[in-house]
């Protein structure tokens, strides 16, 4: 584990290496993510999802491989447990390898994370770049693979705690930004979105928000390309 600090405060830790079982998707995740004031932001292992992960990059489609945990979402089957969850692990500094079940590489990482004093609370800088192999790699979502009602969920994706919360943008918005307040305690700013990126959001069966890559259609890397995303997120304590 490490930790991210401003100002000489602790306002995250990374989990490099959880142990964790394989239907949970293992993958490196910041938590607990906590405001300057110590309030606690993210969430793990939850009760009704246990591999929502705090802060996280994880998909539910990559040609085929479960990296976002649990049931996989089947075209005209529904949520089915299947043995294709893959993994994420660093193999350096700010090198990970995304590995299906059968160990293979499916896409190479860099990923830079840094926190810096912000509009009365904190940022977190959070840039990862995939980069595939000799072949092209397609990423996916349930919506993709045919459920409806908007479940394009995959990409950067951060799972608060309990709460009541509110939202400036709408699920399937394409916003600048999106603002969520929990329990009038604190607001998270989410910006980064990129291409035909969406925000994915959820505010009453659990609250949670993602910059999905594949929100509406499956997105494509070519052999050898990369493609890059640089996610803000400005940490903020709701002031009385």
């Amino acid at each position: 584990m490490t930790s991210l600090t401003v100002g000489g405060v602790e306002v995250a830790t990374y989990v490099v290496d959880p142990p964790l079982d394989v239907r949970l998707a293992p993958r490196p995740y910041l938590h607990p993510v906590r405001t300057l004031a110590g309030t606690v932001v993210t969430d793990e292992l939850c009760f009704d999802h246990p591999w929502h992960l705090g802060a996280s990059v994880t998909l539910a489609d990559v040609n085929g491989w479960n990296f976002w945990g649990g049931r996989t979402y089947v075209r005209d089957r529904g949520y089915t447990w299947l043995e294709d969850h893959g993994t994420i692990r660093h193999v350096g500094p700010e090198t990970l390898l995304w590995r299906d079940g059968e160990e293979n590489t499916v896409l190479t990482e860099r990923r830079r994370l840094s926190a810096a004093p912000a509009g009365g609370g904190w940022e977190l800088s959070f840039r990862y770049a995939l980069t595939a192999g000799d072949s092209e790699v397609v990423l996916g979502s349930p919506a993709t693979n045919g459920r409806t009602g908007g479940a394009g969920y995959g990409g950067f994706f951060w799972r608060c705690p309990p709460g009541r919360a509110v939202t400036s943008a709408a699920l399937g918005s394409a916003d600048p930004s999106l603002a969520l307040t929990v329990d009038d305690s604190y607001t998270l700013t989410f910006r980064g979105l990129a291409g035909d990126d969406r925000w994915f959001v959820r505010t009453d069966e659990y609250i949670g928000v993602c910059a999905a890559l594949a929100y509406e259609k499956p997105l494509v890397i070519p052999p050898g390309d990369t493609l890059s995303r640089h996610v803000r997120v400005l940490v903020q304590d709701v002031v009385a």
